[in-house]
């Protein structure tokens, strides 16, 4: 075995790449530290945001502005403009300069499936829960949120893969996580390492995605998700999603 696949070998083996600050499970520890930190705001502050627009149907003009913007506005750029306001507030560089774009990143793709989820839940059964005396915060608790579920997981797991791969941009401006590999190996010319970091933000982003997707199945109702391939099969492949639905990824 010779050239890169020796040296990948060689640096897989070697224990110095898997201990200490420096080493894979630290670096991965950072990682998903900092980017599940950056989800949970991003959801503390889109949620209730698009819950309350969708229900009331205001402000929609700022759901649809917020996701024009988080479309148009690279991942860098976001890093590069939080830059300078983070050091003017005396933060510094590593985490902070990092999780607030981060943050901002994730809210668009959350906030405005929310809103779309809300707003396409059907309105005989928001008529109905009224009927029955329900307040409007019962109302959104108890029907219009557990129906919205499947868009709200939807938008949630494109934030989250958004996140865990842009935070390797993180230390550019010297935050730590598996971005370390690929801006050191970039600057070494250390091409094993790049690899390996390239590799393993790769796997976790599909890791997110996959845990997100399972945990919709144990949290989202059966007869409101989307039926997973195996379910499919299993009803003789036929897709059951009921007609004039859009069946989401699963």
């Amino acid at each position: 075995m010779e050239g890169l696949p020796a040296e990948l070998v060689a640096w897989l083996t070697h224990s110095a790449n898997w201990s200490g600050p420096n080493g894979v499970p630290t670096r991965l520890l950072e990682h998903v530290q900092l980017s599940g930190l950056s989800v949970l705001v991003a959801m503390a502050v889109a949620l209730p945001l698009g819950l309350f627009i969708g229900h009331t149907a205001r402000f929609t003009l700022l759901v649809v502005s917020i996701a024009n913007i988080g479309r148009a506005l690279p991942s860098f750029a976001l890093l590069v403009m939080a830059l300078p306001v983070v050091l003017a507030l005396g933060l510094g560089l590593g985490f902070w300069p990092t999780f607030v774009p981060l943050v901002l990143l994730a809210i668009p793709p959350i906030l405005t499936n929310t809103y779309v989820g809300v707003r396409g839940v059907d309105q005989d059964l928001v008529e109905a829960a009224r009927g029955m005396g329900m307040r409007d915060s019962q109302v959104v608790l108890r029907v219009e949120l557990p129906s919205a579920l499947p868009i709200i997981f939807a938008g949630l797991r494109i934030a989250a893969v958004q996140v865990v791969a842009t935070a390797t941009l993180g230390a550019v401006v010297a935050s730590g996580g598996l971005g370390r590999y690929i801006v050191d190996g970039l600057a070494q010319q250390d091409v094993p390492r790049l690899v390996v970091g390239a590799v393993l933000v790769a796997l976790l982003a599909v890791g997110t995605e996959r845990a997100l997707s399972l945990l919709e199945r144990r949290v989202v109702s059966a007869g409101i998700r989307a039926p997973s391939t195996r379910e499919v099969a299993v009803a003789g492949g036929t897709d059951p999603t009921p007609s004039g639905a859009t069946a989401l990824p699963p």
